[in-house]
């Protein structure tokens, strides 16, 4: 077995290194001393990296593809490749666990967790994107549940999923993808290596590769319904939350013939994703930080859509054109409290689109503005529509200020 270098050290390289014994070389682009860790792997700079002495090489999904190191490599594969379809895989020779792969721009985490909610009594296990390594994930499991981030679909060529569940895809991560041509190809390429027989399940519409794969195209929670035989109103979830709970009964319904409505209902969402709670005086309030880019932000508008929507949002958008947000925002009965890095492009798209508006800048301020006209009937979301980072450590700390600010409210 030839033990590869790896590219990063992060979570993903980690458990691969470990999974191995430990003894390997990274390189990384943050070291600037070699050094030795406390599993014996070398670390260091990623400018020492000579491509005519590595065999192989594995990479974390996160490096850009013009980062010197993916330009350099001769040998490179995905985690995915590796773990997966690599004669030099840790789990080489083992039986091989079922898996299914989850992607798309939204909801990847919550339909993953969904899934493996559903079949953890058919010994299903979740990993990828969700935060556990494919290197860590017992290979006696017989179902692995991937959730699986366009980054490392993206270097992904040789293993295939037994199903391959896309979830609808907006543009998204146009910094790393370039085009969104470029974006929506990465989530197809499991296609091009499925074989037949093998179930794809994904949105109509899109510019489908050659494939061997059995694809059913959906559009719409109704079609689900009909194709597969289930019945929405029997799940308590709404929104882009049914449809995520929709297809991972698709899934079992496939494999198992089974459609277990208690058992998806008994399913808790994490926080920070359509998260409500209620202020001093009684008035909802909802944490969705984690929507982050439009089409999330969207749909968390369509779950309140009976109520008057006071609309927190703002941050860092990465670069992408927001006039399909502020198109939609028009068939709501809202208003928006804008903050964050774009908080001057809202307000011109605001004013563009004839949005009532209430420039805020901070998170605080927004709270407050909202909390002086907020009725018992309205709901008050922040939904940013954008990443966290140029006021927050994360997505999370934005969620948990939102909840403290809000929890200082109180009755004169």
């Amino acid at each position: 077995m030839i033990k590869p270098t790896l590219f990063g050290y992060g979570i993903t390289t980690k458990a691969i290194a470990r999974a191995l014994g430990g003894g390997c070389t990274f390189f990384d682009d943050k070291v600037e001393k070699p050094y030795f860790d406390e599993e014996n792997n070398h670390i260091l700079p990623s400018h020492l990296f000579d491509p005519n002495r590595s065999k192989l090489e594995v990479t974390t999904p996160s490096l850009k593809p013009d980062n010197p190191l993916i330009q350099n490599a001769k040998n490179m594969l995905s985690e995915y490749d590796y773990i997966l379809a690599s004669e030099h895989s840790p789990i080489a020779g083992d039986p091989q666990p079922f898996t299914i792969w989850i992607s798309g721009t939204n909801g990847k985490t919550t339909t993953t967790q969904m899934l493996t909610h559903l079949l953890e009594r058919h010994g299903a296990l979740s990993g990828g994107n969700i935060g556990i390594p494919l290197a860590a994930l017992d290979p006696k499991a017989p179902i692995w549940v991937l959730e699986s981030s366009s980054y490392a679909l993206h270097y992904t060529h040789t293993a295939s999923p037994s199903i391959y569940l896309l979830l609808p895809i907006t543009p998204d991560h146009l910094d790393w993808h370039d085009t969104a041509e470029s974006y929506e190809s990465d989530k197809l390429r499991p296609l091009l290596t499925m074989r037949e027989g093998e179930l794809a399940l994904v949105p109509k519409g899109l510019n489908l590769p050659k494939t061997d794969a059995f694809v059913v195209e959906y559009d719409s929670v109704e079609f689900i319904a009909n194709y597969f035989t289930i019945d929405p109103d029997k799940i308590k979830f709404k929104a882009a939350f049914l449809e995520d709970a929709m297809l991972a009964l698709a899934i079992t319904r496939v494999l198992f013939d089974e459609v277990d409505y208690d058992l998806i209902n008994s399913f808790a969402l994490d926080a920070n994703r359509q998260e409500e709670f209620h202020d001093a005086f009684g008035r909802l309030w909802v944490n969705d930080t984690k929507a982050t880019n439009i089409d999330a932000a969207i749909q968390a508008l369509k779950a309140y859509d009976e109520h008057p929507i006071h609309l927190i949002a703002g941050g860092d958008d990465k670069g992408v054109d927001l006039t399909p947000f502020f198109e939609a925002m028009r068939l709501f009965d809202l208003t928006l409290y804008t903050i964050g890095a774009n908080n001057d492009k809202q307000l011109t798209l605001a004013k563009e689109h004839n949005i009532e508006t209430v420039d805020c800048k901070t998170l605080d301020q927004a709270v407050k503005s909202i909390a002086k006209s907020m009725k018992n009937n309205d709901v008050a979301l922040l939904s940013p529509a954008a990443a966290s980072f140029d006021q927050f450590n994360s997505y999370k700390e934005r969620g948990d200020l939102f909840k403290k600010f809000v929890g200082e409210l109180r009755k004169d």
